[in-house]
């Protein structure tokens, strides 16, 4: 039977469809068709197959603005017995709203109506400019962006992330063609319950000029996060990111970083919101997260000033993998104690943490980085210091665990863990070099 089985991740075929006009704007190696999910066990069952085909082809396209659907099911050969067919386009039709298209060239009639017509719902928050990929003369996705760079120019994309809740005029029904990403590319990720109205929402687009028109200009989906608030004592509110996702043809150039640039820099300028925290964040998004915090941090002098004693805060130089092959003096040693120390001013530390609205297990981690960023290995009592500070918190955070056992295993454990955790430390800081 195995060849009348199917991969579903395989078979699924999604793709955001432009315009003919916004084609023409691409560089030749801007693709937005024919990428496939990471996950299909929420629709197609734990073993991600579909059984009773040869060359099973599940065509699921999107207009790259509106989000309006397409879904054709192809196939070379079917099994004539029903009993052991499954129904694809029944299983995943369970999962997209109704009213999809089925019909190709009302699709392509309905993208190409969309193309100017359709425009972000929501209040806009945050934007960033990229050179489009047909200035760079081939230089590629990533390449730094002149300062100079107008984002009125032809050879300017724009992007911005929008803020939106159920209240504002059709995203309840724009969230339903958006919804399915969350399945196909969060492990574990399931649709959330329309009735709770307390959710938030950034919405990440691409704004693209088109050349020779640059007055006309269109949106294209690339992310968006889901956000839920909760009662923070006494009379605040705990944001809580719950989902993360940035389609496949837009991973690996940064928009991710802006993604989350965007919600905590909008969390900042809300005085009723006390900190962002994360809900069970994915190893890859942690990572993003403790990059763009680092960095947040690094970039604030005051900070930075105050908690290494005005010493000077450069961040480069060689690997950093734990205390004992931390940089040694010169460019960036510590040459005088500040509030971060060690052992850090935990008064000092929550008022930072305060004003920034970062969530306590976060915040004390990047503390704990930059500390051994800035580490002197031949301090000894530093580094003592360093290890006191890690392990207690690692003792407060794993207390049950840790209470149960006899002293000399729970302090090799301890050990254990903490060597773990600033080698993790190290692999994180070699990153934002």
């Amino acid at each position: 039977m195995t060849e009348w089985t199917s991969d579903a991740n395989t078979a699924l075929r999604l793709s955001l469809v432009r315009s003919t006009e916004d084609k023409k704007s691409l560089a030749e190696d801007e693709s937005y068709e024919s990428f496939h999910p990471t996950f299909t066990y929420p629709i197609y069952g734990d073993d991600q197959k579909v059984y009773g085909y040869k060359g099973l082809d599940i065509d699921l396209r999107f207009a790259s603005g509106s989000l309006a659907q397409y879904l054709n099911v192809k196939y070379d050969e079917r099994l004539p017995t029903t009993s052991t067919v499954d129904d694809v386009e029944g299983t995943l039709s369970d999962f997209i709203p109704p009213g999809y298209f089925k019909d190709e060239q009302q699709f392509l009639n309905l993208v190409e109506q969309d193309a100017t017509r359709f425009r972000p719902s929501g209040q806009l928050i945050y934007s960033y400019t990229r050179p489009s990929p047909s200035a760079q003369n081939g230089k590629g996705k990533g390449t730094a962006v002149p300062e100079t760079l107008d984002p009125e120019s032809e050879d300017a994309v724009v992007f911005e992330a929008y803020h939106t809740t159920w209240n504002t005029p059709g995203f309840r029904e724009y969230h339903r063609r958006m919804q399915l990403f969350i399945l196909l590319y969060i492990e574990g990720g399931s649709y959330i319950n329309e009735d709770e109205e307390a959710w938030e929402f950034v919405v990440l687009y691409e704004k693209r000029k088109r050349r020779g028109t640059p007055d006309v200009a269109t949106y294209h989906f690339v992310g968006y996060s889901s956000l839920y608030p909760f009662y923070f004592f006494p009379e605040k509110t705990r944001m809580r990111l719950s989902q993360f996702v940035i389609l496949p043809p837009y991973q690996n150039a940064g928009h991710g970083s802006e993604l989350y640039k965007a919600i905590y820099q909008n969390i900042l300028s809300q005085p009723n919101i006390a900190e962002l925290t994360v809900e069970d964040p994915a190893e890859a998004f942690e990572d993003l997260r403790d990059r763009n915090d680092l960095r947040m941090l690094l970039s604030n002098e005051r900070f930075m000033e105050e908690g290494f004693g005005g010493a000077a805060v450069s961040h480069g130089g060689g690997r950093v993998g734990g205390v004992g092959r931390a940089r040694k003096g010169g460019k960036g040693a510590v040459e005088k104690k500040g509030k971060l120390g060690p052992p850090s001013d935990k008064a000092w530390l929550e008022k930072w943490r305060r004003d920034l609205k970062i969530a306590g297990r976060q915040f004390q981690r990047l503390v704990e980085m930059l500390i051994l960023l800035r580490l002197d290995p031949v301090d000894q009592q530093a580094l003592r210091a360093y290890r006191i500070q890690v392990k207690e918190r690692l003792y407060r955070f794993n207390f049950e665990v840790l209470a149960q056992m006899e002293k000399e295993e729970r302090l090799e454990k301890l050990e254990e863990t903490f060597q773990s955790v600033t080698e993790d430390y190290g692999r994180i800081l070699d990153m934002i070099r």
